[in-house]
């Protein structure tokens, strides 16, 4: 390019980038732009009956424009080559379309009336053009398989295993069944994450530093929250409810329970998003439908996690905690439904920010100890003497789930976060 002025210039796109202002200005002006003679007049202008006489100028020669041949279609199909040929059916098309940036305005430019009647004729095209013959399959819906569903429920059984080992041991044998109960539920939330409606089918960025700080905290959190506000703590937590440190262990076992739940309200989303696509006709009906059904499941699993917690706290004869339990569970589930359809970003941002606000509340407490640094544990001593310890995770949570509830909310009820045909659960 020779020059910055070339920068503004309208021109062919050649990458498969999103679709904006500059590309439909190249259509129009490709597609309906009249040629010119050498001497800068309209080919299609009649003649002048008379010409001026006088000495005659040579006009500099105009520069040539490029015509496409008045096929805005094809061009759009030129600059989406990829998409069109890896298309199986024109659902595809439209949602490729979509997270390109073509809205059911811009395929109104293309005399259609949405998306999908564009994405249609795409296809439709790219099946003459390469001899296929027509009739794309329908849409696959996922289906639930023994395998993932066993794995969801193993987390559950194995953290039930190791809480009633750590009620049953003492002393170096208490410390050796929290360590291994530690690991084996680990393992098996991570076996759980990997097959099924909660697995991750595009790079992720890692984000099981953070879930672990979050359900490490969830046990001993408060405990050391408290403990750190009335100047301890004094020794180390012996896993007991009243102890100088104590466990709360009733939240942690609701959440492991509630992987079977979430992972069955995942799969409930993935397959009526998957119909209600099907039967769609522009991208803001399908947007428009999906939203309660993502509410919906949301709110199932909050149910669950409720019913689940309410049953564990009975159990242990804990203390309820539903306020930071819910708001995890809540934080949770929705990182990683974002995660498992593609959306990475917004959970490791979000789940990093919690994590950061639980630890500056927990390193304020201690900094404040040091001279003249006492100003530093105000905020976090008036919400303790207000709300008690729960506030800190409540608080955190509770704003980073509503971020990615929102988020969420935008993001999936996008037909190109539905449509994803390789997933192998």
């Amino acid at each position: 390019m020779s020059g910055l002025g070339g920068l503004d210039r309208p021109g062919a796109p050649a990458s498969p980038g999103a679709w904006d202002e500059r590309s439909e200005e190249w259509l129009v002006t490709e597609t309906f732009v009249a040629e010119t003679d050498v001497r800068g007049n309209r080919v299609d202008a009649p003649p002048t009956s008379q010409e001026p006489t006088g000495p005659r100028t040579t006009a500099p020669r105009p520069t040539p424009t490029r015509r496409t041949g008045a096929d805005p279609v094809k061009a759009l199909m030129h600059r989406h080559r990829d998409l069109c040929e890896r298309a199986v059916d024109p659902l595809e098309i439209a949602a490729g379309l979509e997270a390109h940036g073509v809205t059911d305005r811009t395929a109104a430019r293309f005399l259609h009336r949405d998306v999908f009647s564009l994405a249609e004729e795409m296809y439709a095209r790219v099946a003459r053009d390469g001899e296929t013959p027509p009739g794309p399959p329908p849409l696959p819906a996922p289906r639930a398989r023994a395998d993932w569903i066993l794995l969801t429920l193993l987390p559950g059984a194995l953290c039930a295993a190791a809480l009633t080992a750590l009620h049953l041991t003492h002393g170096q044998s208490r410390l050796i069944a929290a360590a291994a109960g530690a690991l084996a539920v680990t393992l098996a939330l991570r076996a759980a994450l990997s097959r099924g409606p909660l697995a991750a089918t595009h790079a992720t960025r890692p984000t099981a530093a953070r879930t672990c700080w979050l359900l490490v905290y969830a046990v001993l959190g408060d405990g050391l929250l408290q403990a750190a506000a009335a100047g301890g703590p004094d020794a180390l937590p012996t896993g007991t409810a009243d102890s100088p440190w104590p466990l709360t262990t009733a939240p942690v076992l609701a959440l492991a329970l509630s992987c079977a739940p979430a992972a069955w309200c995942a799969h409930v989303l993935a397959v009526r998003a998957r119909r209600k696509l099907s039967a769609s006709r522009a991208l803001e009906d399908f947007a428009t439908s999906v939203k309660p059904l993502l509410l919906g499941t949301f709110a199932l699993y909050l149910g669950a996690l409720t019913a689940l917690l309410t049953l564990t706290t009975t159990a242990l004869d804990e203390p309820a905690a539903f306020p930071q339990t819910l708001t995890l569970g809540a934080l949770l589930l929705l990182a990683r439904l974002l995660t498992s359809h593609g959306f990475t970003h917004a959970p490791a941002l979000v789940l990093t920010a919690t994590v950061t606000a639980e630890a500056t509340a927990l390193t304020a407490l201690f900094t404040a100890r040091l001279p003249g640094c006492a100003w530093l544990a105000t905020p976090v001593q008036s919400l303790l003497d207000t709300w008690g310890p729960a506030a800190i995770p409540t608080i955190a949570c509770g704003l980073g789930a509503s971020t990615l509830l929102l988020h969420a909310a935008r993001t999936l009820t996008r037909a190109s976060a539905h449509t994803t045909a390789d997933q192998s659960w």
